[in-house]
């Protein structure tokens, strides 16, 4: 069985990669949302804006039984690391197709002049010791909760905002920042010290806007909550509405500047939002979201909300120069 390359895949090809996903999706997190067979569609015709590689291996009946992809954020040769993740039918694990895939993304990623690459697996599942054992390393630890709305108590919302603090005020858009906030909302990002401490990337407003715009491509409606110190954001926040999503949108980023921590700007902004929501997107039933296992304040604010813990991921990276 050997590795072909899959750039441009056909739509039979699509078909199979996304029989893989719900493969491994059943086998190790049944409890997840099942992947779309047209979000996997767009995102292996490039729908997601990055430039990206793509590998895959032929069982007996020549349909693909172990998918790569490698995700390529910016130009050849960004510091930015690249995203790998590899996915094998629970049937075909443990006979070194993993590793072969892996072998292939590591030219991949020499060839585009890259240094590091990450991944984000469960926890308690066989990515965890495959990514170990290929010189991977934990960066960080994410804790997957979820927030039922219908659960949120009576009035909690407008009390939150009732008790904002003095001198704050509330911004909102949707889409791609408006340009008077774009380099502001790039400095708060870069002040989140979870991502700075191993991505190595500061944002800036070019980089904000290339984020909206990969999930404006995906069909993802993407809403942001900002609270504003005069013309600085102290902090804001970011949910996604996936198409097809069924009622689950995804929490995305949240941050707080440090200078004005301490000030509950956070649980502000996530109020705002669910207010948002509940005017402009009713369907919307559930938000998932992932924290950094050590950010006591933010598991803190999503616990007041009502989030309720449902799994544990991790986040690995490894140097190019450690791949096979």
């Amino acid at each position: 069985m050997d590795v072909i390359a899959l750039d441009d895949p056909t739509d039979a090809r699509i078909r199979q990669w996304h029989d893989v996903l719900m493969a491994v999706h059943t086998a190790d997190s049944p409890g997840d949302p099942a992947p779309e067979p047209e979000q996997t569609a767009e995102r292996l015709l490039g729908g997601f804006g990055s430039r990206q590689r793509l590998w895959g291996i032929e069982g007996e009946d020549a349909g693909l039984v172990a998918v790569a992809a490698l995700r390529l954020p910016g130009e050849a040769g960004a510091v930015r690391p690249a995203e790998i993740d590899i996915r094998v039918r629970p049937e075909y694990r443990r006979r070194g197709l993993g590793r072969r895939l892996m072998a292939a993304a590591a030219n991949g990623l020499r060839a585009d002049g890259r240094t590091s690459v990450i991944a984000q697996v469960l926890a308690g599942t066989p990515a965890v010791p495959f990514l170990e054992s290929h010189g991977f390393e934990c960066v960080l630890t994410l804790r997957g909760m979820l927030l039922d709305l219908a659960d949120l108590p009576p009035g909690l919302v407008a009390r939150l905002l009732a008790e904002a603090p003095a001198g704050y005020r509330l911004v909102r858009w949707s889409g791609v920042v408006p340009d008077e906030h774009a380099s502001a909302l790039a400095r708060v990002k870069t002040a989140m010290a979870d991502l700075a401490e191993y991505e190595g990337t500061p944002w800036d407003a070019d980089r904000v806007r290339e984020m909206a715009e990969l999930v404006a491509k995906r069909g993802d409606d993407l809403y942001t909550v900002a609270v504003l110190d005069g013309d600085a954001i102290a902090g804001f926040t970011e949910v996604v509405v996936p198409l097809g999503a069924a009622g689950r949108a995804a929490q995305y980023d949240t941050a707080v500047a440090p200078e004005h921590r301490g000030r509950r700007l956070g649980i502000l902004v996530k109020a705002a939002m669910l207010r948002w929501l509940a005017e402009e997107r009713p369907d919307v039933r559930e938000i998932e979201t992932d924290n950094v296992g050590d950010n006591t304040p933010m598991l803190a604010v999503n616990e007041e909300l009502g989030f309720r813990v449902e799994r544990e991921s991790r986040e690995y990276q490894a140097a190019v120069s450690a791949l096979p």
